[in-house]
């Protein structure tokens, strides 16, 4: 997952509640079961993966771990694996080197202090080697159904554009999306978020006449 903090047109007054609501009804009819674009097969795996996309593209990812997530799903087989192994697999992908060793890193803690399996909270998470709090919130929402809220760069962009949760950083805009998201929408909303941002609400020129909710967006500058 790409990540940019550049500088950001935000509108002049923030979505009201009622926009909010009616935004992500209708992101939720258009695709009511959103799932992440990184493939994966269990909550370890979805834990590498995740690591992996750190300045990369989910679809890189999944080129590169196609053929290593069948043969390895657990973290004594990434462990057996090793270092030298497991570059093979993923050197196509940005800092492959310092995310290969974090992978091995986190796989032996997970054995030796997780009983090899990957921890329910923040905490435990971000405690492991190339875990932040974006990766460890992907892997609580996907994994264990928390209601959490993963600020990527698309999120970040489109907080601030449309004024849904406008923020300096990405955790002030988590923290607005959890106070401004209703509980209703919060399960799924960062998916919604991400892919309405990659496919749509884009960086450079967003595509506001194919976007469902461009008359709730408080963006000035929308595309014809």
């Amino acid at each position: 997952m790409f990540f940019s903090t550049r500088a950001i047109k935000c509108p002049m007054a923030r979505m009201t509640k009622a926009e909010i609501t009616e935004f992500f009804t209708r992101l939720r009819g258009a695709n009511p079961t959103p799932k992440s674009d990184l493939e994966y097969t269990n909550a370890y795996t979805l834990l590498v993966a995740v690591v992996l996309s750190a300045q990369a593209t989910d679809e890189g990812v999944n080129r590169a771990t196609k053929d290593l997530f069948q043969i390895i799903d657990t973290p004594e087989g990434m462990v057996d694996l090793g270092l030298e192994g497991l570059k093979q697999h993923i050197k196509t992908i940005g800092l492959y080197n310092t995310k290969a060793q974090n992978v091995i890193k986190l796989s032996e803690i997970l054995i030796r202090e997780h009983n090899s399996q990957v921890p329910d909270t923040r905490d435990a998470l971000v405690a492991l080697p190339g875990v932040g709090r974006k990766t460890a919130n992907v892997v609580l929402n996907i994994i264990f159904q928390q209601p959490t809220m993963a600020v990527d760069t698309h999120i970040f962009r489109i907080s601030n554009r449309t004024g849904l949760a406008p923020g300096k950083n990405v955790d002030a805009v988590e923290q607005n999306l959890l106070k401004r998201v209703p509980d209703e929408f919060m399960m799924y909303a960062h998916h919604w978020l991400i892919l309405q941002g990659r496919y749509i609400c884009k960086a450079r020129k967003p595509i506001c006449s194919e976007c469902i909710v461009s008359d709730l967006c408080h963006f000035k500058d929308k595309t014809a």
